[in-house]
């Protein structure tokens, strides 16, 4: 039996909003999952729904085994940890790790225990006699992540624990944030709207939009098995390049050039005659130049970006626009008339009508 279970989940606000459709998972103990998605697509709300701070429209939630729907959030022992830190400004760091502990009547030196050994993990030994405002975005965030794990309980909830992070400091937390979760082997559940976040912290992830869920897998399966073109394009940086044509005795044009797909489409091939598809690749499965058991397609430059480990090359191609991520020793110069090749092996082709894999 799964930890934490979700029947036909269904969020629907007074107003007739439906924010959430028919959300299904299973979650096992010790898991860390991860909700992604753009800005309204329902993954926040799903989380507070969870954690018992919504109700549940429509839908049942299990947690081992046991209907949590009418369980307020202290009765599901859940810790959760908010974008926006939720510190006590008035606070020390000690104070503010120890005030769980302390509304529970837990004796003082078991708390200050744990207040110090709690600090030790998350570097914070140095600041627990300091208030918030004296302490940096990242020290914040590890005194609120430090304020859910001291209570040793077995679900932590994350609201985009990262977004009010700079760049480098959103990388610490990662890490961070993923070794604790080994330490403690709590059920995470973890909301971004940050790809990169989800693919390195997962194990496995679900991807929504406009409140339906589109695919749970783990980073392998969104990144090397998309179910959609949504997907395709949400996992990804920079994102899967998509090109429109129909298909006409077993090829595509790209283009002036024509691209055979009937060794991929096998039998399909007569069935999708006339239908427009959606040609599908990765700017790192690009090679400049011809290749050997690849389609080859000839483009124009029109800008280029160096970004250190790699350089991002816009191209046109007739009436359409494509990125290649290439060795930035490699870059060709805009505009310039090159040719590239995409490997057979990374074409992705999807239903043009239904934006469903082929």
């Amino acid at each position: 039996m799964a930890y934490l279970t979700l029947k036909e989940i269904n969020k629907i606000y007074p107003n007739g909003f439906h924010a959430v459709h028919d959300f299904n998972l299973e979650i096992e103990k010790g898991e860390f999952i991860v909700f992604v998605g753009p800005s309204g697509c329902g993954k926040s709300t799903t989380l507070r729904m969870i954690a018992g701070l919504e109700d549940i429209s429509k839908g049942e939630f299990l947690i081992n085994g046991r209907r949590a729907n009418e369980l307020g959030p202290r009765e599901r022992e859940i810790a959760m940890v908010f974008q926006s830190y939720a510190l006590y400004p008035q606070m020390t760091v000690y104070d503010n790790l120890a005030f769980g502990l302390t509304l529970q009547g837990v004796d003082e030196d078991v708390i200050d225990e744990k207040v110090r050994q709690t600090a030790r993990v998350l570097g914070l030994t140095d600041y627990l006699d300091r208030l918030p405002r004296a302490l940096s975005g990242g020290q914040r965030q590890r005194v609120a992540v430090g304020r859910a794990i001291i209570r040793k309980v077995g679900i932590f909830l994350m609201d985009e624990p990262l977004s009010n992070l700079d760049a480098k400091q959103r990388v610490t937390m990662r890490s961070e944030i993923t070794q604790i979760h080994r330490e403690t082997g709590a059920t995470t559940i973890y909301v971004t709207h940050d790809q990169t976040e989800a693919m390195t912290m997962a194990d496995r992830i679900v991807v929504m939009k406009d409140g339906y869920v589109q695919q749970i897998g783990t980073p392998y399966d969104l990144y090397f098995k998309p179910v959609n073109v949504f997907v395709a394009g949400f996992i990804g940086e920079p994102p899967m390049n998509f090109l429109r044509s129909a298909v006409t005795d077993g090829c595509v044009t790209v283009g002036e050039t024509r691209l055979d797909l009937r060794h991929k489409l096998g039998g399909r091939a007569a069935e999708l005659e006339g239908r427009e598809i959606v040609f599908g690749f990765r700017p790192e499965a690009a090679v400049l130049g011809q290749a050997e058991n690849a389609y080859t397609v000839p483009c124009t430059v029109e800008l280029t970006e160096m970004l250190g480990d790699n350089t991002n090359v816009y191209i046109n191609i007739q009436s359409d626009s494509a990125i290649l991520k290439v060795d930035p020793h490699d870059a060709p110069e805009v505009d310039a008339d090159i040719t590239f090749s995409i490997p057979y092996e990374n074409v992705y082709l999807f239903d043009g009508e239904t934006e469903k894999a082929i």
